[in-house]
């Protein structure tokens, strides 16, 4: 029997062309969604036909609900090791098998280094500029050598960060609940005091925490006051780290200079969304780990997870323990 399976929120149209489907001829009927589904009534229509449900990282959540309306549905693959969207307890206990793909830390080490860069020298109120006939240099960058870059967060992607801040020649700061002395020094950053600490000793934030109930909202109104109208933040991990509406007054009031952000807690970000025209905001649409070679880990590696499943061996399993 050839089982269906649905690759959901393939923006720009590249996931078959990304990875070779051919293992899969016979055995899974396979169609990709352009558009991404919010609404989830039409979502659970779209798929109540699938065995086979392919995610693109967090793209759409699949909780216990939309679980029980899908009865057919056998496998889900995400892309990466992890995704919080995805309720694996709920889906453990539907007897749906859950596997995950390798997934590269350096793409958004790149797009933090982008929109840190492009904050501080005004890329793209130049680059407006220079396109509409305005101004010729209206503004004054800012140097990263001798600044300092506190990272709220040392694991992979902020240990990449990190060493290109000390290429640039800046002094790096780290914090994390658990983050030793040792662990900072060798990723060629000093340990801050304290987050309260990090935040006022440093001239560019950036955080690269995993979301949880521990640090969902670490960012808050007390927290941006005290980076001061001098910083900017740079939000490349999860949009709920930081309290919207602190962050929309901060960035309002001018409690902090600006904000570069590739991550927004309603994806796509509505198109009357203030992040889309505060000018002292530079924001991308969750790039971060939008590349070829990652979109090729990702999909070669759906396609391995499929066929393992369908071969009764399922690899790369999520178990939420």
């Amino acid at each position: 029997m050839t089982l269906r399976c649905a690759v959901l929120d393939d923006y720009q149209g590249a996931a078959l062309a990304m990875a070779d489907w051919s293992p899969l001829a016979g055995r899974a009927e396979v169609r990709t969604l352009r558009e991404h589904i919010a609404d989830r009534d039409e979502l659970a229509a779209e798929l109540a036909d699938c065995e086979i449900v392919v995610l693109m990282r967090e793209r759409t959540p699949v909780d216990a609900d939309l679980l029980r309306r899908l009865p057919r549905l056998r496998l889900l693959v995400t892309t990466g090791m992890r995704n919080a969207s995805v309720d694996l307890a709920a889906a453990a206990a539907r007897g749906v098998t859950v596997c995950g793909t390798a997934s590269s830390p350096t793409p958004p080490v790149e797009l933090t280094w982008a929109l840190l860069l492009g904050l501080a020298r005004q890329v793209t109120v130049e680059q407006r500029a220079l396109r509409a006939g305005g101004p010729w240099q209206s503004t004054v960058g800012q140097d990263l050598a001798g600044r300092t870059l506190g990272l709220l967060g040392l694991g992979r992607i902020g240990t990449g960060v990190a060493r290109v801040a000390t290429a640039f020649g800046m002094d790096v700061l780290a914090w994390s609940a658990n983050l030793t002395a040792e662990r900072a020094a060798d990723a060629g950053a000093r340990l801050a005091a304290s987050k309260e600490d990090l935040l006022r000793r440093s001239d560019f934030v950036s955080v690269h925490l995993v979301l949880s109930d521990r640090t969902r909202g670490l960012l808050g109104e007390p927290e941006l006051r005290a980076m001061g109208p001098h910083a900017h933040l740079v939000n490349t991990s999860r949009a709920a780290i930081v309290d919207r509406g602190a962050l929309l007054r901060a960035l309002g009031e001018g409690w902090i200079a600006g904000a570069g952000l590739d991550v927004f807690e309603t994806e796509p970000l509505p198109a009357d969304d203030p992040l889309r025209t505060l000018p002292n905001v530079l924001a991308t649409p969750h790039l971060g780990y939008v590349t070829e070679r990652n979109y090729r880990t990702f999909y070669t590696e759906a396609v391995e997870d499929i066929t393992a499943f369908l071969d009764g061996a399922p690899v790369r399993v999520l178990t939420g323990a």
